[in-house]
């Protein structure tokens, strides 16, 4: 398995991955050093409720002062209900984890240690990180262990509810470029309305690198509703920029990006972006665009940023472009068919597909991608994705906590293909990095029409 980055709402920091999300943002290990003295600004947009109030932006020296904030605070629990947890996490993993040996770690040596730490005396937040820890060590870079904060953040954004206080982006922290590049502008928010957009690179935030050492400073951007900020900004192809943005409580869900493409020969081709398989509301928007497309001549499907999802999520979605049974989930137990029930939505079901794909595409992302392809209902674009396509299976604890373990995987019904050992390998490859491009200069897009006949 190979480790994958995962995409995050700036300033509530879910990782959005497979079958879940965690609020697994982890304070910084080494103190990033200033990248810039900010510029003296005003922002172009002050909310209406922001207007009479003096803005002040935190000095960067205080903001590495202060801990990382949480979204909730998780209630206070005893070592006898940390034993409880545990166990029953021991046993859970014991029994259903998709290897049997334990991803060739030594399960009882891992056990062990995390047990005589409990024993040894952790608070209820170093209990919490103990736990994430022990998953983290089992190595599928897929399973996880939510406190009931992060339970709590969990099931909102799976509902589609977004409600928190920002400056109202989507992002994809790039680790090996120290900076986070922008998915998506939630509309109305104070970054739509001062400029930023999808493809926009994230440098620094008050002078301070966004990310630098490995390590993503996604907190430094926190801060009260009506706070400013500045952010230093660079668009694909521009020089960087300082932008002051004010803060605001953002109500919003996440929405796809649906449009269609500009053709020569007068085709009717739609653009379909999915950020995510991990909010409900999605399959729904989908279906709408459908419908105002109305038939089309062909479907480029964007998965690109795709880190996976739900189930419940992923199924529906199918359903518009395939039915029967695509593949099975294998667990250690047996055998359960994906079978999907076709739902056409105009001429979906017939409709000519291309998906878009890349390093980024993760889990029901690639399971997506991959049996539209096998079974002859689409052609890939893009880069071969990483391979990781176990499937979560999620636990609950007596203390509202939450354990997500790799239980199954999946194997096609149209193919041998091992795809957490190949990934999804696309029919034409196309390499280029979210930063470098907008969508009028996407080179998937020419590369999606030649798939499908047009230009």
């Amino acid at each position: 398995m190979k480790p994958n980055r995962l995409p995050y709402i700036l300033l509530i920091s879910s990782m959005l991955a497979c079958n879940f999300i965690a609020n697994f943002i982890t304070p910084p290990t080494a103190t990033p050093v200033p990248t810039s003295t900010p510029t003296p600004l005003a922002p172009a947009y002050i909310p209406p409720n922001c207007q009479n109030i003096p803005l002040a932006t935190v000095p960067p020296a205080t903001a590495l002062a202060q801990p990382t904030p949480e979204l909730q605070v998780n209630p206070e629990i005893s070592k006898d209900t940390q034993r409880e947890v545990f166990n029953q996490m021991v046993s859970t993993i014991e029994d259903v984890y998709v290897y049997p040996d334990f991803n060739g770690k030594d399960w009882n040596a891992i056990a062990a240690n995390y047990r005589a730490q409990i024993e040894a005396g952790l608070s209820t937040e170093q209990f919490y990180s103990a736990m994430q820890a022990m998953i983290v060590e089992l190595g599928d870079e897929h399973s996880g262990f939510e406190s009931p904060a992060d339970v709590a953040q969990s099931e909102a954004d799976l509902s589609g509810n977004n409600d928190y206080v920002g400056i109202g982006v989507y992002i994809l922290p790039q680790l090996e470029k120290n900076q986070a590049t922008v998915i998506f502008v939630f509309p109305g928010s104070p970054a739509e309305l001062s400029g930023l957009k999808p493809h926009d690179t994230i440098l620094a935030v008050d002078g301070l690198p966004i990310a630098a050492n490995g390590e993503s400073y996604l907190f430094l951007a926190r801060g009260p509703e009506c706070s400013a900020l500045v952010l230093t900004v660079r668009s694909p192809g521009g020089e960087p920029r300082d932008v002051m943005i004010v803060r605001q409580r953002i109500q919003s869900p996440l929405l796809i990006d649906a449009r269609l493409v500009p053709t020569s020969d007068e085709s009717r081709i739609g653009y379909i972006f999915l950020p995510t398989f991990f909010d409900q509301t999605i399959s729904g928007q989908v279906e709408d665009a459908l419908r105002s497309f109305g038939p089309l001549d062909g479907l480029i499907i964007d998965n690109r940023l795709n880190g996976g999802g739900s189930s419940d999520v992923v199924e529906p979605i199918l359903s518009f472009f395939a039915s029967g049974t695509m593949g099975e989930f294998v667990s250690r137990d047996g055998k359960r068919p994906l079978t999907i029930t076709a739902n056409p939505i105009e001429n979906s079901q017939d409709v000519p597909l291309v998906i878009l794909v890349s390093e980024e595409t993760v889990s029901f992302g690639e399971i997506f991608s991959g049996v539209l392809r096998d079974s002859g209902r689409a052609q890939i674009v893009g880069q071969t994705s990483l391979g990781n396509v176990e499937i979560l299976h999620g636990y609950d604890f007596p203390d509202g906590s939450r354990l997500w373990i790799a239980a199954e995987t999946f194997d096609s019904a149209f193919s041998d293909t091992d795809w957490e050992k190949t990934g999804i390998i696309p029919d034409l490859a196309v390499t280029a990095d979210w930063d470098e491009f907008i969508f009028e200069t996407d080179p998937a897009i020419p590369a999606a029409l030649s798939l499908l006949g047009r230009q």
